[in-house]
């Protein structure tokens, strides 16, 4: 595996179906990890109202993905919201943005890898193996770093089989718990007993997680067949149909603990222990096994699509030049692959070595990604009419979606931060700031040893941009 530039290397162009695509957003978003992990943390908050929260991030996540795709309709690039906010915003601007999607990427990658190694660790328990949890770790960051490095279609083929594997096994047992409840209506949820208007802002902040990652199918733009048909189209059905997903089973799931002396969110394993309340014990091995695999999935498309962020800002020459090498055969981004995948699986390794809880792990990696992601979504709301205006396009209609979006956009930034949380979430936003500073203070220094540097992303992408424009 060479480090050498190799300036003639591409990625494949027009290689990639809608099917393999949508594998890609479904994968990042990791539906199975919402329902182990999330699901139960946003009903701690909202109860009876959590469907009704999942409806709501439902609908702003669209919204965002309605914002996004006045690009995603336009121009392709690896370098996705990144180049994107670049086009609208500028270069620093943008800079800012591609560096807090890489901590996005990164973490959410890191969180995965956690309970990839908490579900492994179950898995093997059934048989009375047991591994370091460490290994374990490492053994997955070494599958997906292999898996990416070969081929980006392998990838998005062994996203789909194991996310549709653990899903359908999971729609399985919601379908269970309705049967043995009689598809009785549990009113309570319906008339949103118990629920006040805190609450449902409270668990909106954390329901967000769930859903991000949903835009990563836009680095994946430069390898799509058609990516300005594509994208945009696999952006929105896979919005629609995990949101869906997540306010049924939000449902189901507090309709199947309904008579037990254990809440949803003080069960230690939530999906093993809704098969044992509903007579199919038997299932949590399978279960285990699905979410092991959705899991790893998640961990390989947050990869792929932090990698093609790291190439992108390699090749403008933002950071180290090396990151923008394409493999000569397999046409992977393989240094970018290599480096993020070493950078993330450290996180949650060393976090185990000292002895924090798998579950604590998920939580602090999960909520510091978080910001990285709804900041993106923030910038691309503010970005597109600008983008509009300046391409003579812009009608009231795009201004006041903009608008709309940017404010439901804001209340889980703000609900981040206040009232203020335990500790030691109440760091995460300062952690963020830091990680934003630290960005400015190296594309300041870029800038000043390279002056020329503006000017040369800004052509970069307008060529590219320029390219679309001509095949339109």
């Amino acid at each position: 595996m060479s480090l050498e530039k190799n300036e003639n290397a591409e990625l494949k162009a027009n290689y990639l179906s809608f099917v393999e695509i949508i594998a890609q957003s479904i994968g990042s978003i990791a539906p199975t990890a919402s329902l182990a992990f999330v699901i139960p943390l946003v009903y701690a908050t909202a109860g009876n109202g959590t469907w009704l929260v999942y409806l709501f991030a439902l609908i702003a996540t669209l919204l965002v993905t309605f914002n996004l795709n006045k690009f995603t309709s336009r121009s392709a690039s690896p370098g996705s919201l990144y180049t994107y906010i670049v086009l609208g915003l500028g270069p620093s601007i943008g800079f800012i943005s591609g560096w807090a999607l890489l901590l996005g990427y990164g973490l959410t990658a890191s969180a995965v890898l956690s309970g990839f190694i908490s579900f492994s660790n179950e898995v093997l328990g059934y048989i009375d193996v047991h591994i370091p949890l460490v290994i374990l770790g490492i053994v997955g960051a070494i599958s997906t770093w292999y898996v990416a490095y070969r081929d980006i279609k392998l990838s998005a083929k062994l996203t789909l089989l194991f996310e549709g594997l653990s899903v359908g096994i999971i729609s399985i047992l919601g379908l269970i718990v309705l049967i043995h409840n009689g598809f009785t209506v549990d009113w309570a949820q319906f008339t949103l007993e118990e629920v006040s208007p805190n609450s449902i802002r409270t668990g909106l902040v954390i329901a967000f997680f769930s859903f991000v990652g949903f835009e990563s199918a836009a680095s994946l733009g430069a390898e799509a067949k058609e990516p300005l048909k594509i994208i945009p189209k696999t952006l929105i059905v896979s919005t629609i149909l995990v949101g869906i997903f997540f306010v049924a089973f939000s449902y189901i799931e507090i309709i199947g603990y309904l008579g037990s002396t254990t809440k949803l969110n003080e069960a230690a394993a939530p999906l093993s222990t809704l098969a044992q309340l509903h007579s199919v014990g038997f299932l949590a091995p399978v279960l285990a096994i699905g979410t092991v695999f959705s899991f790893w999935a998640s961990v390989l498309a947050c990869t792929n699509a932090g990698a093609r962020i790291l190439l992108t800002m390699g090749r403008h020459d933002i950071l180290q030049s090396a990151l923008g090498n394409i493999h000569k055969k397999n046409q992977t981004p393989h240094v970018s692959i290599l480096t993020f995948v070493v950078i993330f699986s450290i996180i949650p390794v060393i976090l185990i070595g000292l002895d924090f809880g798998i579950a604590d792990i998920y939580g602090w990696l999960g909520t510091l990604a978080t910001f990285g992601l709804i900041f993106n979504y923030l910038l691309i709301t503010i970005a597109t009419p600008v983008y509009l205006k300046k391409n003579n396009l812009l009608q009231k209609r795009d201004t006041a979606l903009a608008a709309i979006t940017a404010i439901i956009l804001l209340i889980p930034l703000v609900g981040s931060v206040y009232p203020i949380q335990d500790y030691p979430y109440n760091l995460f936003p300062l952690l963020f700031i830091a990680w934003l500073f630290v960005g400015i203070v190296w594309f300041q220094f870029k800038k000043g040893r390279h002056p020329e540097l503006v000017g040369n992303i800004n052509g970069e992408i307008d060529k590219i941009s320029e390219k679309f424009r001509e095949a339109m």
